[in-house]
Order: structure tokens, then sequence, then C-alpha cells
């Protein structure tokens, strides 16, 4: 093939690969830079203090560097400003020096120290003689501790590079991260000319292209590093455990105001030290801090801390003289909407639904009958409402009361009603039933005239002892008081007795805590093995109210319960466990991990540990902040918190033999 031939040939194929509609196309390729090619819509460095990323939204972009240190670094303070300061990304390069050049430098440095204190002390400048002195034995020491392999030297650059969505934002933001961390000590400037390398040394490409570096020994490099354990706790409270990963005692303040509220909840299985965690912090915050506690023993676990804190051990069973009436009402204070003025009000409305609701879980009993519906609620709610009308009690506190003009009277001439009663109700509940004419309601009423005979005192039923007037009032300002119902029938006399009580508390100890935080005081109320309460929906509705209401009483609600499972399965009981900021999960079963993991987005870490951590042992979840707990008593507290029957039977043998 001649010369020319082959020539035409090639640029025959010339055209075929190529497409020369846009002319231009081809030189424009030729021109362009990897970096321009492989770069996002476009870095515009054309600015000498900042960037423009050019996207579908512009954002700009400064990079700082370090510029200068304290003389004295803090762990962890010495960056946390800068990593916590928003949108900003942080590098740090280390680079070890060798221990020969680190001898070579830091004898220079001491003889340079030493050189100028010998001319400051010929000039009589004692301060910078005495100065000068302190640096050269401090240089001293830092060279012995590197020749013995104690210690060594590193050098170190931290760049930073801080995003925002206008020129103005950014500004600001430089202004603002600059102050705060010149109150730590450290200098940051902006890479002027250099914004563009000091970009791409904040990229994870392991290049350092402005060298802006700094001397650290071995204790200082450390405190840059941001990776710290998880410290959960608060400034004042009282000493509940260690934390396992760091040995620092954990204090922890059930009232702190950065809870978002004060309820808590504890699961664990059986054995796992449920009971001793929360005898441990009633005494100690009893103690230390003066909060009054109330518990709902369901085990009869918490009368011998009732005696030991000088308290009240109240036990309900058939055979007890207490009587507590589930009508009781007290008082509440109220802000005026208008007015804004505080005054006290008796919300009869709410106490008839809650008594309501207490009944209809009388009405429905162990079996949870289906008899039991909607007209049937109706006609508990209208009796219940009559009980307080025929007594006149009204929504002022006033009607409570009844003027006394004998000598038994109190000073201010009042003497307080005498409360309705389960069994006047029932005996209302008969005259209505015979007045009745409708064919619609009279079942209802048979129902009710059978099932509730069991509860009415005048009748001998066997679970009477929540009918007549109460016998026994919550005393304020007690540390502790123990409700005992261990002694009740397990299945559906201690659930009915829990709500009951709630309901009850609420009444007699909640209410009581002043909305004005000035005069209220810290309580706590416990309900413990609070799963038997779940099979029932009016008493998981009375709890979930109280979890979300115990807040502006300046009161926590305690939840103790071996079954999480229970809670899971029940999605009306999920309020109380998002009304409680702090979660104590001490060791659990292999058949509950797994979903103590899906709603609490445990890590795989965590739950394997919670399988099998030792007694006393747990995660402690405050807010967004979680550690690994170890909770144990101390030797004279195991003599009341201890519940092991065992271990009680050889701490009394100890005692006898001294």
């Amino acid at each position: 093939m001649s010369k020319n031939k082959k020539q035409e040939e090639l640029e025959r194929q010339r055209q075929l690969n190529n497409d020369y509609s846009n002319p231009n196309e081809y030189q424009i390729l030729k021109k362009q830079t990897i970096k321009e090619l492989i770069a996002p819509s476009g870095i515009d460095a054309s600015n000498i203090d900042h960037l423009e990323i050019i996207s579908n939204v512009t954002r700009y972009a400064r990079s700082f560097f370090v510029s200068t240190l304290p003389r004295m670094t803090t762990f962890p303070e010495l960056f946390r400003d800068m990593y916590l300061f928003g949108d900003i990304n942080t590098s740090i390069y280390i680079n070890p020096i060798a221990e020969a050049k680190s001898q070579n430098e830091l004898n220079r440095t001491i003889n340079e120290l030493e050189t100028e204190r010998i001319v400051a002390a010929d000039r009589g400048n004692i301060n910078r003689e005495s100065t000068l002195g302190q640096k050269r034995w401090e240089a001293e020491q830092l060279r012995d501790e590197i020749a013995a392999g104690y210690n060594k030297l590193y050098e170190a650059s931290v760049i930073s590079t801080l995003f925002a969505y206008s020129l103005e934002d950014l500004n600001r933001y430089t202004k603002l991260l600059a102050s705060e961390m010149s109150k730590s000590l450290v200098g940051v400037k902006s890479a002027w000319a250099m914004q563009e390398e000091a970009f791409q040394s904040n990229l994870p490409l392991m290049q350092d292209k402005i060298k802006k570096t700094h001397t650290f020994d071995r204790r200082s490099m450390g405190t840059v590093f941001p990776f710290t354990t998880s410290e959960v706790g608060h400034p004042t409270g009282i000493p509940l455990g260690f934390n396992k990963q760091t040995g620092v005692p954990i204090l922890f303040d059930n009232f702190h105001p950065s809870l978002t509220n004060y309820n808590m909840v504890i699961f664990a299985k059986s054995g796992a030290g449920k009971s001793v965690t929360m005898k441990t912090l009633i005494s100690r915050s009893a103690v230390l801090m003066g909060i009054q506690s109330l518990a709902l023993d369901a085990e009869g676990e918490y009368s011998i801390v009732a005696e030991s804190l000088g308290g009240i051990n109240v036990v309900i069973s058939p055979n007890s003289k207490t009587v507590i009436n589930l009508f009781d009402i007290e008082p509440e204070i109220i802000k005026d909407e208008i007015t804004g003025k505080s005054r006290s009000v008796l919300n009869v409305e709410n106490k008839v639904e809650d008594v309501t609701q207490a009944l209809l879980t009388m009405a429905r009993g162990s079996t949870r009958s289906q008899e039991v519906n909607e007209l049937t609620k109706q006609i508990i709610s209208e009796a219940v409402a009559e009980e307080y009308r025929e007594l006149q009690i009204t929504s002022d506190p006033s009607s409570l009361y009844e003027i006394n003009d004998r000598m038994s009277a109190d000073i201010l001439g009042k003497k307080k009603k005498a409360m309705p009663t389960i069994g006047s109700w029932y005996k209302r509940i008969l005259k209505k039933a015979e007045q009745n004419k409708n064919e619609d309601y009279q079942f209802h009423y048979s129902y009710l005239i059978k099932v509730m005979k069991q509860y009415i005192r005048e009748y001998n039923g066997q679970m009477a002892y929540f009918d007549g007037q109460s016998t026994f009032d919550l005393l304020d300002g007690t540390l502790f008081i123990n409700l005992d119902i261990s002694q009740l029938e397990e299945r559906f006399a201690r659930p009915l007795a829990q709500q009951i009580l709630l309901s009850w508390i609420w009444e007699k100890y909640v209410k009581k805590n002043s909305e004005d935080k000035t005069k209220a005081s810290k309580k706590r109320v416990l309900v413990d093995e609070a799963w038997m309460l779940l099979p029932y929906p009016e008493a998981v509705d009375f709890l979930n109210t109280m979890a979300r209401r115990a807040r502006k009483r300046n009161v926590s609600l305690a939840i103790i319960s071996q079954r999480f499972q229970d809670f899971y399965e029940k999605p009306e009981a999920q309020a109380v466990l998002t009304s409680s900021d702090t979660k104590l999960f001490l060791a659990q079963d292999k058949s509950e991990i797994e979903y103590l993991k899906e709603v609490f987005k445990l890590s795989s870490g965590e739950a394997n540990f919670l399988v099998t951590c030792f007694k006393g042992e747990g995660l402690l979840k405050v807010g967004a902040d979680t550690a690994i707990i170890q909770i144990k008593p101390t030797a004279k507290e195991f003599e009341f918190v201890e519940t092991n029957i065992n271990k009680l039977v050889q701490m009394n043998a100890s005692k006898n033999q001294y």
C-alpha cells in the first residue's frame, strides 16, 4: 500500500472513532486536568480565605490550623469545643520524633534556656530568671524521661474545615469558633492563601500539605483524642455505683434539670439485683438528698427499709384492719389560664373516671369477663357521680367540709365529710336496679350485683378490704412509706390492689405536691412487679396517665419488672417507657434480650453483655448517655437491702455469734 493510501486509511479511522459534530469538544477535553474531571460540579478556589463548593446548593468552606497551644493541656478539654462545634471536620496528623533527634533538640533548648537565664540574672530581672529556670527544669525532666523510655515526643498538626451555606454565616461561625477555642487558650488561624491545600489536607488522603506542626509529649498527645468512654451522671446526686469502664463513681440525681422527666424503669431477670438496686437508691437518696419515697411492695421486700429509715410500713391483707378508700379525693393546685394565678380546685370529673376504671377492673374479675362493656361502664360511672353529688362535693375545695358548731370542730369550724365508699356505691346500684325499667340495662345491673358483692364488707366479702372510710393517711415528710400487698392473692387481688392504691396515692401523695417548685418536695413512687398490671386495660391506662403527669408534681414514677416481653407485646404500655428518661437494665434472660435490643436500639455488644453480666451489673441509660454500671451496696447497707433468703440466714447467724 502506498504512503498516501495509508494516510487516507488512518484519517478514515479517525473519522469513525471521533464525533466532530462539536469540533471544540476534543480540544476542551485535552485541556482539562484530572482534578477538573473528577471534581464535583465545581470547587472555586479563587478566594484566598475560603472555598466555594458549587453543586445543587452552594456551600462555603474555610479551613483553619491550630496556631497556639496552652502551656498545660487537660483531657478531654483541649479540642472538645472544636470537635463538637457543628458542621466541622477536623484532621490530626501525628508523627513520632526519633529519640536521637529528641535528645539533640532538647539539649539545644536546655542550653539556650540556661544562657538566657544567666543573662536575665546579670540584668537583675528576677521574674524572667525564675521563669526560664522553671522551663529549663521541665526540659531536663522531659529529656530524662525520654532517655529512660517513659516518654516520647511527637510532631502534630491540627487542621479543621468549617462549612456554612452562606458567606455571612461562615464569617459568623469563624468568629464564634475562635472565641470558643480561646476559652481553653487554643489559638486558631485561617489558612490564608492556603485554603485549597488545607482543604485537601483535611480529606481522608493522609497528606498534610501545610505542615503547621506543634511538638507534644506522650501525655499531652493523649489529650487531643476525641474518644472518651461514656460517662453518665450528674454533678450532684447520690453515688449509685461505679462505671466499670473507667472506675469513676456514677452520681445520679433523679430530679436533675437536664432530665426531660424524672421517671425511671428497671428491667432484669429474677435474682439480678432489681430490689437491691432500688433499696440502695431509696435509702441513699433519702439520707443524702431528703427524697421521700413510697413503694407498692408486691413481694414484701421493702418493710425492712421502712424500719431502717424510720418510715411507715402498712400491710394490706384480708385480715388487716387497715382500710384505704377508693373514693378519697383531695384538692389540687392549678394555674388560672386568664390571670396566671394559682388556685385550689377539686377535680371531681377526673376522680369519677379513676374510680370508674377501678370498679370496671373489679367487675371484670380475674377471668376478665367479656360481659363488661360500655353499658356496664356507664352504669358504674353514673352511680359514682351520684355518690359525690349527693354529698354536694363540687369543684370548690370547701365542699369537702361541713360546718360543725360542736367543740370537736377544728379551728376553722370545719369538719371533713365522710367520703362515699364501695359499700354505699353498691347500695345505690341495688336501688337503681330496682327502679330500672330499661331491658338493655337489666343484665348489667344483675351482673354488677352478683360480682361486686365479694368486695362489700357488709356481706363479709372475701375482698372487702377496700370498703370503708380510710383508716390510714399518708404523712407528708415521711422519708419512706411501704404499702405491703404481698399477702394478697397473686393472680388478681394484687393487680387490683396496685390499681386502687395507685389512684389513692395520686390523690393523697402526688396531688399534695404543690406546683410551686419552691415548696414542692421531691417524691418517688415505686411500683414493684409492674407486669402484674398489664393484663388489665384500665390499670395500664392509669399507669400511663400517672407517668405523663408525675413530672408536673415533682414526682418520679419508678417501674420495676422482670418481664419486659409483656411490655413489648402491650402497645398501650409503651407510654410508660417513652415517659421514662432513666432506664436501667440488669442481667437479662436470653428470651427477653431481643425485645430490649429492638426497642432501645442496643448494640450487639451491649445485648451480649446483658446476657452474661454478673449480679448488680448492667447498662444505665440516662437520656442519650449510656454507661456500664456496677452497683455494690456497703456491708452495712446489705443488712437491709439483701433479699436472698440463704444470705439473710447466714448474716443473722453471724450476728448471733457475736
